[in-house]
């Protein structure tokens, strides 16, 4: 303070008497350099940093270049604050001038890291508030009074006791661990999707497993950070194991019915199959189900298990080459050369349907009323249906056939009698003898 005394007398300027005011305006003046310092660090690293997040993780955000100034600003801040605070034992007021700008840079970067990993606002907003007053309090003259007070207020569950602290650091445990999670997930996302020695199945695969290994883990060091003593979960196996055998049994079964589909790649996200009475493409393979999307636009889920032990077609299994087969009928008095050249005409006609191979015509026999016919053709795109290509062969047949006179068969029938029962004579007789009089 003897520097800063003759550095101001050689200045011409005379400061307070009472240190501990020039020292609480040190730490004003501190202050609003921290947060200057840090304006200018959130405004030149932001946008690189996000660009950098974009390009790694893959999060294409408008609001992510703003996002990512916010918090680097406020983690400079609060960095640079906690340093000074630690740094230098200030007086009373000083602490609580530096300490109340610290809690408000950690209270906005808490706000932003929970709104960022999709906690709800209001709850977001709450845990900040929370942060807030408890890095003031420390900054004050320490949390010892507050931490007292939440620990006397609580209730007890058998054996263990949960205070309001306990609940503080569970709350604050589990915000972290899903942050850290989330983000996790979103860096192996990312990476796993820029690796080109690996197919789709694959890459979801990966994400999956995981997935799950990283909400295993999350598990434990929650468990850890909270202070669960895990032998005490031993007293619960055997219930928790009966859980997994009757209420939890087919909830494991279709998680390992996922993976064991993605492991063999039976089934892949794109696929056409069919199941049941469900036909459609596959949207996702979900942890529980697999969602397929119809062509009506429904999106069907269908359990795991039943695609492991019901039977279940797949269009595309091996290749997306698809053969459609139409029946058509000409009539026996038509020209079946003919016939068949514009079957095969309207076929290639289509848009939909493959050069190669190229469409062909079939004649399968002769039946009652027509001719019977195939007309087979391949497709490549299974997922937009096959009723459609159907439709479109046969509208452009139907307009083929008129312009050549190619008949179309219908049901004839002749009917012979043998003989009349004596009755219906009489009465066709009858019948005919009063025509002629009139």
């Amino acid at each position: 303070m003897n520097i800063v005394r003759r550095i101001a007398a050689d200045l011409g300027l005379t400061l307070p008497s009472d240190p501990q005011f020039l020292v609480s305006g040190v730490a004003v003046g501190l202050a609003f350099a921290a947060w200057l310092l840090a304006w200018i660090a959130g405004r030149s690293l932001g946008p690189r940093l996000a660009a950098l997040w974009e390009r790694h993780v893959g999060n294409r955000n408008e609001g992510m270049a703003a996002r990512m100034c916010s918090l680097v600003r406020d983690f400079t801040a609060a960095l640079i604050l906690a340093v000074a605070l630690q740094a230098y034992h200030w007086p009373v007021i000083a602490s609580f001038v530096i300490g109340l700008a610290l809690a408000f840079a950690a209270a906005m970067l808490f706000a932003e890291v929970a709104r960022g990993v999709g906690v709800a606002r209001w709850i977001a907003g709450s845990l900040a508030l929370i942060v807030f007053l408890i890095v003031l309090t420390e900054a004050a003259g320490g949390l010892t009074p507050i931490t007292d007070i939440l620990d006397r207020v609580g209730f007890s569950v058998g054996r263990r006791r949960f205070s309001l602290l306990t609940l503080l650091q569970i709350a604050t445990t589990l915000l972290a661990l899903f942050a850290t999670v989330k983000l996790v997930n979103r860096i192996v996302g990312h990476s796993v999707k820029r690796a080109s020695g690996l197919d789709s199945t694959q890459q979801l695969l990966v994400q999956k497993l995981v997935a799950i290994a990283l909400l295993v883990a999350a598990f434990f060091v929650g468990i850890d950070l909270v202070g669960i003593d895990l032998t005490a979960l031993a007293v619960f196996s055997g219930a928790f194991g009966l859980a997994i055998g009757f209420g939890l049994q087919k909830t494991f079964g279709n998680l390992i019915a996922g993976i064991i589909l993605l492991m063999d790649r039976s089934i892949k996200p794109g696929d056409v199959i069919a199941v049941g009475e469900s036909f459609g493409s596959v949207n996702k393979i979900g942890v529980r189900a697999v969602s397929i999307v119809t062509r009506e636009g429904k999106e069907h889920l269908i359990p795991n298990e039943i695609l492991m032990t019901e039977e279940v077609v797949n269009w595309s299994y091996s290749t997306r080459d698809v053969r459609v087969s139409i029946p058509v009928g000409v009539g026996y008095d038509c020209d079946v050369a003919l016939a068949q050249r514009l079957m095969a005409e309207a076929a290639a006609s289509s848009a939909r349907v493959l050069a190669t191979p190229k469409p062909s015509v079939w004649m399968r026999g002769f039946g009652d009323n027509a001719v019977e016919h195939e007309i087979r053709v391949w497709i490549s795109d299974p997922e937009a249906g096959v009723a459609s290509v159907r439709s479109d062969i046969l509208n452009r047949l139907w307009t083929l056939f008129k312009e050549h006179e190619v008949s179309l068969p219908f049901p004839q029938r002749d009917i012979r009698v043998k003989e009349w029962p004596a009755d219906a004579m009489r009465f066709a007789k009858a019948s005919a003898e009063d025509t002629s009089d009139d």
